[in-house]
């Protein structure tokens, strides 16, 4: 059931059998590709303030031994291009998720004091992905494939940009882009007759902004009701927190490129990347299934290959990750340092059988029940349902059901996996990120056949 609040926020309701729980998700359309240098990390740091305190829920205690005290999971999540927060619990406590949701996302004080404070865990939070090779590689390796644009920036910021981000500059960035038209509400579970009026009051309140996604928020427009919880600051003080069309990416790269970054292990993390497909591409459901042929499960080919032939690594694997106007295919690796060069050998070449030959009718139909029984198994979770539906809503305005996403895999051939595999898979396109031992970079440039 999808239905628009006058002031335009939209709100999904998904009845899921078999549950009796429900899942709250509020889903605004920002992230960190929105930022401005100065700003970058507000998306993420606003995030975490909204568990801070809020007027009628003074402290960050306040509201957790609320939630704490009927057994609720909660939390929140920051990413390139939308923020979401989400919040499950036993049906019978839905109304009390959806008031404490409404009151943190739009009544939160942001005392100064707790910005300073906060400011400091995120920069604790930057640190321990820097020093953690498993997680600073995504950083790396998308810094690459973006490189030019904000998609390249982490989402998390740095260490410069957290000591320089004021609470004016993140009041004024939240209300610019937490607005209604820029809202998508999915409540997923054991819905109950007066969800749909509960949700309704809370969200129907915002004051709705008359501009379009993506365009200036003229004065005056801000959904946050009233003015005492951030009382003294102006909303829209300078232009670099209205909200703006993000810089859309589009690849110009003609060449290999590469990042090697020298930290003494005795496992070395690799990432091999290039731009994929956007959301909506036709050909985004092909090169999901090629990317499980290639490396998605414990028989892709690359795992065999990789790790069970040749017992080059403990990990390996590949993901196709889409954006609203680009995406991303990475192979990710924990190789042993003293054979690196015939794990990177075997990827590439791997790479270049799946350009050039046609999969097997086996490998097909192994990669689409796989993927099928995947979404399957995930859907049984009320939080999956809502996530699900929620974020096709935020970026497509619509949404495909299970069945019609399993039709698509279906209608995928061994045709369409070569072409799409071709259309991604470009030499030319290639971003190789490492973290390991290494000073000299020349054996690495040869490998991808760079200029030394």
């Amino acid at each position: 059931q999808k239905f628009t609040l006058p002031n335009g926020v939209r709100v999904l309701l998904i009845p899921t059998d078999g549950t009796q729980t429900v899942s709250t998700f509020v889903l605004f359309r920002v992230g960190s590709r929105y930022e401005t240098k100065s700003l970058s990390g507000a998306s993420h740091f606003i995030e975490h303030l909204m568990f801070k305190g809020t007027k009628r829920r003074p402290t960050t205690q306040d509201i957790s031994r609320e939630l704490d005290s009927v057994g609720a999971e909660y939390n929140a999540f920051t990413s390139k291009d939308w923020t979401g927060y989400y919040v499950k619990s036993d049906a019978r406590h839905a109304d009390m998720a959806l008031d404490i949701l409404e009151d943190m996302l739009f009544h939160s004080v942001y005392k100064p004091e707790e910005v300073d404070r906060e400011r400091k865990v995120i920069l604790e939070e930057i640190h321990m992905y820097r020093d953690n090779p498993l997680m600073h590689i995504e950083d790396v390796i998308e810094t690459l494939i973006f490189d030019g644009n904000t998609l390249g920036w982490p989402i998390a910021g740095t260490d410069e940009t957290m000591a320089g981000i004021t609470r004016e500059g993140l009041v004024s960035y939240r209300d610019a882009y937490y607005i209604p038209n820029r809202i998508v509400i999915a409540i997923a579970g054991k819905i109950g007759k007066k969800t749909r009026a509960h949700a309704t009051r809370l969200f129907g309140r915002l004051k709705r902004t008359s501009t379009p996604q993506g365009t200036s928020t003229p004065q005056g427009t801000s959904p946050h009701r009233g003015t005492s919880p951030h009382r003294g600051t102006s909303p829209h003080r300078g232009t670099s927190a209205r909200p703006k069309d993000f810089h859309r990416f589009r690849t110009t790269q003609s060449a290999p490129r590469l990042t090697v970054e020298y930290k003494e292990t005795e496992q070395v993390q690799v990432a091999l990347g290039m731009p994929a497909f956007p959301y909506l591409h036709p050909r985004l459901p092909a090169l999901q299934v090629a990317s499980n042929i290639f490396g998605g499960t414990m028989s892709s080919r690359l795992f065999i290959e990789i790790r069970e032939r040749r017992g080059l690594a403990y990990s390996v694997r590949s993901a196709v990750d889409a954006l609203e106007d680009t995406g991303s295919f990475i192979i990710r690796a924990g190789v042993a340092k003293d054979r690196i060069h015939e794990a990177l050998q075997t990827i590439l070449r791997e790479a270049t059988r799946m350009r050039s030959s046609l999969p097997t009718v086996e490998e097909i139909h192994r990669a689409k029940e796989n993927l099928r029984g995947r979404l399957t198994l995930g859907l049984e979770d009320s939080s999956e349902v809502a996530n699900w539906y929620g974020k096709q809503e935020l970026f497509t305005d619509k949404s495909v059901t299970p069945e019609q996403q399993f039709a698509k895999f279906d209608r995928v051939t061994r045709e369409d996996i070569r072409s799409a595999a071709r259309a991604v898979l470009v030499p030319k396109r290639y971003s190789l990120a490492i973290i390991g031992p290494y000073k000299d970079e020349a054996p690495f440039q040869k490998l991808l056949g760079m200029k030394v």
